[in-house]
C-alpha cells in the first residue's frame, strides 16, 4: 500500500507537468520541449533556496517564476527571432542543462533536512499524533499518516490548480490564448497580439512544469540535473491517455481532468511494472512503449468499431 500511495502522490505532482504540456501542445499547438529543462530548473531553484533556509512558501513560487522565464525565452526566440518551434525549445532546453548545473553547483543536491512542504506535513503529523511516523489502518492495509496527509494535500493543490486553469481559460485573456492556438491569423485580424499570447502561454506551461519539478524535489528529497530528461514524453503520454479515458479532447474541463487522470494511471502502470521486477534502467523504454500504445490505440479501436458497424449493416 505504501508503494501505491507514493505512486499516486508522484502521479499527482507530475499531473502539474501534464497540465503544462496540455497548455503548450493542445491549447497553443506549440511543440515545446523546454519543459524537460524547466522541470529540472524548478527542482534546482527550490532545493538551493531550501538548503539556504529559505521558506518553502517563498522558494516554491520563485521556482515557478524561473520556469516561466524559461518559457518566455522560448516564446521570444520563436516569435521575435522567427526560429522554428522545436528548435526554440531545443535551444532553451540545452542552455538550461548548464544553467541548472550552475544553480546547483553540482549534478545532485539533497535537502539534508532543510525545511520543505513535505516536511511541514510530517511536522504537523507529529504535532497531531505525537509521532511523525504514526500509522493508521486504511481498509486491510496499514499506512503512514504522514503519507496520507501528503497525498491529500497534493490532491487538493492539484485540484485548485486545475480549477484555476479552467477559470482562466474562460476569461477574455484565456479565450484569446486559446484562439491563438486555434487560428492565429484570425486573431491577428481581430487585433490580438498573437506574439504576446504565445509568450504568455509558454510562460504558463513552463511555470507549471517548474512547479511540478519543485514539488517533485521536495517529495523525493533531492534535485538532480537529469531529473527532467524525457519528461515531455511523460506529459504527452498523460494528456493522450487522459483524452482516451474521458474522450474530452474538445471539452476544456474534461481535457484538464483527463490530463490528471492520465498522469495518475501512467504512474501507476510504471509502479506495477517495477513491482513486477523489471529493471529500472528500462523505464524510459517502457514510457515510450506506453506512449506508442496511447497514440495508436484510439485509431485501432475506431477502426475496429467501424468494421463492426459495417459488418452489422451488411
Amino acid at each position: 500500500m505504501g508503494l501505491l500511495l507514493a505512486s499516486w502522490t508522484m502521479g499527482l505532482i507530475l499531473a502539474l507537468l501534464a497540465l503544462g504540456v496540455y497548455v503548450s501542445f493542445r491549447v497553443l499547438r506549440f511543440s515545446d520541449i523546454t519543459v524537460d529543462g524547466s522541470l529540472t530548473l524548478g527542482g534546482a531553484v527550490s532545493v538551493v533556496l531550501l538548503t539556504a533556509q529559505v521558506s518553502p512558501l517563498l522558494a516554491t513560487p520563485v521556482a515557478v517564476l524561473a520556469g516561466m522565464l524559461a518559457g518566455m525565452v522560448t516564446g521570444i526566440l520563436h516569435t521575435k527571432f522567427k526560429i522554428n518551434q522545436l528548435l526554440s525549445g531545443i535551444l532553451v532546453m540545452t542552455a538550461l542543462y548548464s544553467i541548472n548545473l550552475r544553480v546547483m553547483g553540482k549534478s545532485n543536491v539533497a535537502l539534508q533536512g532543510a525545511p520543505s512542504l513535505v516536511g511541514y506535513v510530517r511536522n504537523w503529523t507529529a504535532s497531531l499524533a505525537g509521532d511523525a511516523d504514526a500509522r493508521t489502518r486504511l481498509g486491510s492495509w496499514e499506512v503512514a499518516v504522514a503519507d496520507l496527509l501528503v497525498l491529500a494535500g497534493v490532491l487538493i493543490f492539484v485540484a485548485v490548480i486545475g480549477v484555476g486553469l479552467f477559470a482562466f481559460f474562460r476569461t477574455d485573456l484565456g479565450t484569446a490564448l486559446r484562439a491563438t492556438g486555434d487560428n492565429d491569423q484570425m486573431c491577428r485580424a481581430l487585433g490580438v497580439d498573437v506574439d504576446r499570447m504565445m509568450i504568455a502561454g509558454l510562460a504558463l506551461a513552463n511555470g507549471l512544469a517548474a512547479l511540478a519539478g519543485s514539488l517533485m524535489a521536495q517529495q523525493q528529497g533531492f534535485a538532480d540535473v537529469q531529473m527532467g530528461i524525457g519528461m515531455v514524453v511523460w506529459g504527452l503520454a498523460s494528456v493522450i491517455m487522459g483524452e482516451a479515458l474521458v474522450g474530452g479532447q474538445h471539452h476544456l474541463g474534461l481535457a484538464l481532468v483527463g490530463a490528471v487522470m492520465g498522469s495518475l494511471l501512467f504512474r501507476l502502470l510504471q509502479a506495477l511494472v517495477l513491482r513486477a521486477g523489471l529493471n529500472p534502467n528500462d523505464m524510459k523504454l517502457i514510457t515510450a512503449v506506453f506512449l506508442f500504445a496511447a497514440l495508436v490505440a484510439p485509431a485501432l479501436l475506431a477502426g475496429l468499431k467501424s468494421r463492426q458497424t459495417g459488418a452489422k449493416h451488411a
